[in-house]
């Protein structure tokens, strides 16, 4: 299990894992690797000089909670005032002509928002709606630079005003009455005058036909999740410990092409500094007191059945504590390992399986094998479902059955309700500790697929139907499909996937759009 030239490898399931200890043609030593990141060329900025005196100063709590920052929306109400004029047409379609019927229209709208508001699963924020009927207008609209999403309601008004809140580089989502209300005039003209500009193709860039909702909260609801789940993964800020990785890719491609679609700040701490921090928490007595107190309490839970030695599971909650104390001081809430068994193993003399599960457990984003074609994806998934994401090892399909397996499944699959697990050694070393979880039976699930070159992803929505005991990893779920067994075996990319309670392929595909990601659903 040792890895003594402490490189990045991963290929084949052999000795060391599939994902972390095989040796593959793409590796990248560790010297290399230290080498790049000084350059920053992979992304990643290396953090040194910790200590765990620096660390152990701030407290920490179990939140149990995904923190998400809301999604600012500000509400615009585009209309026109027309002046009659005799013998011709003077007025275009749409039940907006006056100001009185603007007012009347901007306190609907006020009522429809504050009904989303409460109807929400996800943080929201709107601003308040403001009407338009001019180009000129816009620019005293002071708070449109608080916006992460610009709403508007398309009563009337011309394309310029479009094209002037589109150069804002924001999202943008335009919501037209049918039924709801008193009809609008882009109700008739959105797609051949505005988005196909007159042409008969999308001829506007940024702004699509998935953008254009009528009459539904429903359907406006769901795009704001996902645009809620964007904002708080672009950008996001992600602790790589032993630096990132690449399932079986070129490490400096990949980190490229995360980049150029996901703009992470990746902070890299390394294995000699994780080792001081390790050695420092163990030589705390109140840390170590309270994860023998937390490993105990955890242990006694009914739902736990522990099946390895309990003092892999205190050093786990000790590891847990290190990482949570790092997350803190670098203000971020997603970590991953790399080299996750071989390297971490001596250092925390156990696996970090069940800490990663901790972490999830408690409103952390916490993944094994820092593999970055997957990790993104992961972090996406969970921010738009308000809920861990469990990224895991993919078989091949059949008899519309495939199985899903990895040692680091979170407990509170649905964000609250811990799913009984039992405690056993990870399975390739028989060492340590990992969680079996016992995920709930009939539960559907949202199973996305990420591709290497970060182009195409696939979705395969499921239904949990087993939790088998193979000789594998040990969380296993076989999960269920309505699609042929060929077209997942032809359709399906990359390796690891993700996978979440609940249906949130929509909002998946509309994320991923956004990118630059084209999203295909199996069915």
């Amino acid at each position: 299990m040792s890895n003594k030239e402490n490189k990045f490898l991963g290929r084949y399931h052999g000795p060391g894992c599939s994902c972390c200890g095989g040796h593959g043609p793409d590796e990248i030593s560790r010297r290399e690797f230290v080498r790049v990141t000084g350059t920053g060329a992979l992304g990643a900025v290396a953090m040194t000089g910790l200590s765990w005196a620096s660390l152990v100063v701030s407290q920490t709590d179990e939140k149990f909670t995904l923190a998400r920052k809301p999604l600012m929306v500000k509400p615009l109400l585009t209309y026109e005032v027309p002046t009659p004029r005799k013998q011709t047409s003077w007025r275009s379609w749409g039940g907006i002509q006056t100001e009185k019927d603007a007012a009347a229209e901007i306190a609907r709208i006020e009522e429809e928002l504050n009904a989303i508001s409460r109807k929400a699963d996800f943080p929201l924020n709107f601003l308040p709606v403001t009407g338009v009927r001019t180009a000129q207008q816009l620019s005293a609209v002071k708070d449109l630079e608080l916006a992460d999403l610009i709403l508007i309601y398309a009563a009337g008004g011309g394309m310029n005003m479009f094209d002037i809140l589109n150069k804002t580089g924001k999202n943008i989502i335009i919501f037209c009455r049918h039924r709801s209300g008193p009809v609008y005039l882009w109700y008739e003209i959105i797609s051949p005058r505005y988005l196909r500009q007159h042409t008969d193709k999308l001829a506007v860039k940024g702004i699509d036909e998935g953008d254009v909702v009528i009459d539904s909260q429903d359907e406006l609801i769901w795009r704001l999740r996902a645009l809620c789940g964007l904002k708080n993964t672009i950008g996001s800020r992600i602790l790589a410990i032993g630096g990132p990785g690449a399932w079986s890719q070129p490490l400096e491609k990949t980190m490229k092409l995360v980049q150029e679609r996901y703009k992470l700040d990746i902070q890299s701490v390394s294995y000699d500094e994780l080792g001081k921090l390790i050695t420092g928490a163990r030589a705390d007595n109140a840390t170590v007191n309270r994860a023998k107190t937390r490993a105990a309490d955890y242990v006694r839970d009914a739902g736990v059945k522990l099946e390895t030695d309990q003092k892999f599971v205190e050093n786990c909650f000790v590891l847990e504590d290190v990482l949570k104390r790092l997350m803190d001081k670098f203000s971020c809430r997603v970590v991953t390992i790399n080299e996750c068994m071989g390297t971490i193993m001596p250092l925390a003399e156990t696996s970090a399986c069940l800490t990663l599960s901790l972490l999830n457990d408690a409103g952390y984003l916490a993944y094994c094998e820092s593999d970055f074609v997957v990790v993104p994806a992961g972090v996406l998934m969970a921010q738009i479902a308000g809920k861990p994401a469990f990224l895991n090892d993919p078989t091949y399909p059949h008899d519309k059955i495939i199985t899903l397996a990895h040692c680091t499944a979170p407990r509170r699959m649905d964000g609250r309700k811990s799913e009984p697990a039992r405690i056993l050694t990870h399975f390739e070393s028989d060492y340590g500790a990992a969680p079996k979880v016992e995920m709930l039976i009939g539960q559907t699930v949202t199973n996305v697929m990420p591709d290497f070159e970060f182009t195409r992803n696939v979705g395969l929505f499921g239904k949990i139907v087993a939790n088998p005991f193979h000789d594998i990893c040990r969380s296993q779920i076989d999960v269920s499909y309505d699609c042929d067994d060929i077209k997942v075996a032809e359709q399906m990319p990359g390796f690891h996937w993700i996978t979440v309670y609940g249906d949130y392929m929509k909002e998946a595909g509309y994320a991923f759009r956004k990118m630059g990601i084209k999203f295909e659903i199996l069915t």
